[in-house]
């Protein structure tokens, strides 16, 4: 019987590695453009919405979504945090078929947003990878507030941030609240940037043949603007 499940198991991955390797043919291979190219098209697109002149949603016409059928090149991915007030669509100025979006509280990265990045950069051929993070996260300002052992499902979200709390509350000492929240925010960014080929050894060995670019970005939700963080 252990037997047997090993082979159903098997089986079923089969199916799932077909299925992606079915949609990759169907969507043309990748996007086509650089890692760089990708994230100046972020850059254009958040220049159009801190100048209110978006214009993605025009571009969402019966054909768009038509020629969507037969499959997609995102040729951004973006992990950023599931705040209402952040939807990467909108701050980027993006349409159907553009981008490949995660959103998890946090913006941190658990085996499903590692599957899910593995498969954009992989199977869809998405050559960049945003780690985007927000200012005053609720979710940071959650492990910064928190005491003694996270428990239940928020706690498994307070756990995954509480390294970069840790590393802030080093970096901040002596400081304001606010202060501490946002370095932790910060800290969190890269930590999640760093973690990511730690824990994926597909977008590790793409990193290293230079077939995928990790970047690091912090949307501000006074002005709308999205600040790279890493060095170019």
């Amino acid at each position: 019987m252990k037997g047997m499940g090993r082979t159903v198991v098997m089986l079923c991955a089969g199916v799932v590695l077909a299925a992606w390797s079915a949609a990759a043919v169907a969507s043309g291979g990748g996007a086509g453009i650089s890692a760089d190219e990708a994230w100046q098209k972020l850059v254009d697109g958040n220049k159009r919405y801190l100048e209110s002149k978006m214009g993605a949603c025009t571009e969402s016409t019966p054909s768009a979504r038509e020629a969507l059928t037969k499959g997609q090149k995102p040729y951004a991915i973006i992990l950023s945090c599931s705040d209402s007030r952040v939807p990467p669509e909108i701050i980027f100025d993006k349409s159907m078929g553009e981008i490949f979006v995660i959103r998890v509280a946090g913006n941190v990265p658990d085996p499903i947003v590692l599957g899910s990045i593995e498969y954009a950069a992989e199977h869809l051929g998405s050559p960049l990878i945003v780690v985007l993070g927000h200012e005053r996260c609720g979710a940071v300002t959650a492990a910064v507030d928190a005491k003694g052992k996270p428990e239940g499902n928020i706690g498994a979200i307070i756990k995954e941030i509480a390294p970069a709390v840790k590393q802030a509350r080093k970096e901040a000492a002596g400081k304001e609240k606010a202060e501490l929240v946002e370095t932790a925010i910060d800290d969190n960014i890269r930590l999640v940037a760093a973690t990511i080929p730690k824990k994926s050894p597909v977008i590790r060995h793409m990193l290293k043949e230079g077939k995928v670019k990790i970047v690091t970005a912090k949307y501000d939700l006074d002005d709308g603007k999205v600040t790279r963080m890493d060095a170019k």
